[in-house]
């Protein structure tokens, strides 16, 4: 079967927030707005979306 895909759209400046929400969006291969990256949809992947949910948008990938 394959694995669920989720596209995650940075929408937010990383200024001015923590460490580690720096390290996690460039973990997720984001790093600027508006940024697109394409993941299988995981716990630790849900887990790092968390970290940074007022950053990113998350929707299916089609």
């Amino acid at each position: 079967m394959v694995a669920k895909k989720i596209l995650v759209k940075q929408t937010r400046s990383i200024n001015d927030t923590l460490e580690n929400q720096k390290r996690t969006i460039k973990a997720l291969g984001l790093g600027r707005p508006n940024y697109v990256a394409i993941h299988n949809d995981t716990p630790a992947i849900r887990g790092m979306i968390r970290t940074v949910q007022h950053l990113v948008v998350v929707e299916d990938a089609k």
